[in-house]
């Protein structure tokens, strides 16, 4: 074999068979061996692991809010970006809301990408947006590269990207079934939330019955029964009620194309914690008791629950309200990007599963199920995007450490277990203080 650019030597890799002992070996930034550690590979560059060490595939996360442009004083690509590398994330595909103009058009998408480019640390693609009246943009905007539509079931939080009621969404699953997108859906009904009590106040208690599970259940059948009555895919955001997850699993024996993403606040915290006036946990979906959580791990352990990825929310500190602790009022989003595995390899370990399932939820199946192609996986011919990973050192999270653009997170104090030392994109080390490197991606019809 030809010299390679780059060769990993490592006791610990996480491969297609496993956590095993390997030399992974790059040419022209992509993986064109895998072999045995002791394999007689020659390399411009050779870098050994410590035994402490574990090389991981760059993640994949399928669901960020950059907001930008628009709303750059929430975020921004520059900053979402590093925080992705410093997480060992280095695929994100951005939420086509919160920033202004939100990705419902063509032009929209275009103005988006200017806004990115040459601004990114890590890969990032798009999804667009299915709001009521741009039926007819949906295939120029797949057309153009996005990997897929959002819509909401309910008000958004920004009044620029309006929700879909069923009839619409009915119409936009024929319309993007036809060239077989995907629909991905924040699914919570309507009804259900206006007839609950009113979020108001510091009680936790009381933001979490103003969000009952029966908003996102019913929410849930109904896309559910319009997957079955269109044949589009759908893919459910951010569940939270595990009650939903029996549903899921009838759903896909009747052959419904359906899948289903977590995240990792819903497997980490749980409502029982949470303090009074506590605006950080806010999210909705909420954050739910500890038992339904136990629930969701076990949707994830069965297969139920594809994939985990972040639903990076973030805001001001001025807009979570600290200064009233109300949830009523308070920006509803969790900032986490950057602390997405460690959060989730804590508390995955405690329940006896392995880094070899970490990375099966926060990358292989994300890229696979949304289209990310060649990401996801150590293996020959996939690019070499990798995460060094120490999964045993421990930290207390620092909310002023963090790179996302504003100090605000309900991980601040925690411990957690696992740090990540280096991301590397491409076969390139990303080095989130010099010249950004990452490409803008495309995916649907482009």
């Amino acid at each position: 074999m030809a010299e390679l650019d780059l060769l990993f030597k490592a006791r610990r890799v996480v491969t297609a068979a496993g956590e095993v002992a390997r030399s992974i070996g790059v040419r022209d930034g992509t993986v064109i061996a895998v072999e045995p550690l002791d394999a007689d590979l020659e390399a411009a560059e050779v870098i050994e692991l410590g035994d402490d060490e574990v090389l991981l595939p760059g993640l994949v996360d399928s669901h960020v809010h950059v907001n930008d442009p628009g709303r750059t004083e929430w975020e921004g690509f520059g900053s979402a970006t590093r925080a992705a590398a410093a997480g060992g994330i280095t695929t994100i595909i951005d939420m086509p809301l919160n920033s202004v103009p939100p990705t419902t058009d063509v032009a929209a998408l275009q103005t988006k990408r200017k806004t990115a480019e040459g601004r990114v640390y890590v890969d990032v693609g798009f999804w667009g947006g299915a709001v009521p009246g741009n039926l007819r943009e949906l295939r120029g905007l797949h057309d153009s590269g996005v990997f897929g539509f959002k819509c909401f079931l309910l008000h958004s939080g920004v009044d620029e990207f309006p929700h879909l009621e069923p009839g619409e969404l009915a119409d936009a699953l024929r319309e993007i079934g036809a060239f077989d997108a995907l629909m991905i859906v924040h699914a919570e009904d309507p009804h259900v939330i206006d007839h609950a009590p009113a979020a108001h106040g510091a009680s936790y208690r009381d933001f979490l019955r103003s969000r009952p599970r029966g908003a996102e259940n019913l929410a849930v059948a109904q896309v559910i029964e319009l997957a079955r009555r269109t044949g589009c895919r759908v893919h459910i955001l951010h569940l939270s009620s595990s009650d939903a997850l029996a549903m899921i699993r009838s759903a896909r024996r009747d052959g419904v194309r359906i899948t289903v993403e977590t995240c990792p606040h819903y497997l980490t915290f749980s409502a029982e914690e949470i303090a009074e006036g506590a605006t950080q946990f806010k999210c909705c979906p909420p954050i739910r008791e500890a038992a339904n959580r136990e629930s969701l791990w076990q949707g994830l352990a069965d297969g139920t629950i594809d994939c985990v990825v972040s639903d990076h929310s973030p805001c001001t500190p001025e807009l979570k309200r600290f200064d009233v602790g109300d949830f009523g009022v308070a920006w509803g989003g969790i900032a986490s990007l950057q602390l997405g595995l460690p959060a989730v390899w804590t508390e995955a370990r405690r329940r006896g599963h392995t880094l070899t399932d970490v990375v099966r939820w926060m990358a292989e199946r994300p890229a696979e199920l949304m289209g990310v192609h060649r990401k996801g996986r150590i293996e020959t011919g996939y690019q070499a995007d990798f995460c060094v990973f120490a999964p045993d050192e421990v930290f207390v999270v620092d909310r002023e450490r963090l790179h996302h653009r504003n100090p605000v997170t309900p991980y601040h104090g925690r411990p957690l277990a696992g740090v990540v030392r280096g991301s590397w994109l491409r076969g390139v080390p990303i080095d989130i203080d010099s010249l950004p490197q990452g490409r803008l991606l495309n995916g649907g019809g482009a």
